[in-house]
């Protein structure tokens, strides 16, 4: 079986004159990062490999999941190929996970994350908010053709205040 649990970064700040990969997460989105994740440690459970998004915005929301989450240093990851708002390109990365890992958590951009979420589990979103989570199931014992997921949990920010 293999877990994958997609996150969308927390809620960024457009205001300073800044390249996009470089824009901060607003307060707001810090604490949704928390909410999501305290919600989120209720049923997680290691082993986990951590992949995140270098943008200042996925890799923040990702280190407050690392810290709350108490994910260890050498599980949690920082590649430069999920700076990507495209949903294939995103699901190629995910598919050259390696097969001994079970569960990948992931902290990337929309609308990749809308995208996959919808095309890889069973129940359908219209948008997956920032610092929103899903976790898909599927009966594999391989990334590379990931399909019929099931959806097992969404965490939204809105549904936990």
């Amino acid at each position: 079986m293999k877990r994958l649990i997609l996150i969308r970064h927390g809620k960024s700040a457009w205001d300073q004159n800044l390249p996009d990969e470089k824009r901060p997460l607003k307060k707001r989105g810090e604490r949704d990062g928390s909410l999501v994740a305290k919600s989120f440690s209720a049923t997680f459970q290691k082993p986990v490999t951590v992949w995140s998004s270098p943008a200042v915005r996925a890799l923040t929301t990702a280190k407050i999941f690392k810290k709350e989450l108490d994910i260890e240093d050498q599980d949690f990851n920082v590649k430069s190929s999920l700076y990507t708002f495209n949903s294939g390109d995103l699901y190629s990365q995910i598919q050259n996970c390696d097969p001994e890992i079970d569960t990948l958590m992931v902290f990337g951009h929309n609308p990749a994350m809308t995208n996959l979420v919808n095309n890889l589990g069973d129940s359908h979103v219209d948008n997956v908010p920032t610092t929103g989570l899903t976790v898909i199931d599927f009966t594999t014992n391989s990334w590379e053709n990931l399909k019929n997921g099931k959806t097992i949990l969404s965490l939204f920010p809105k549904n936990l205040r």
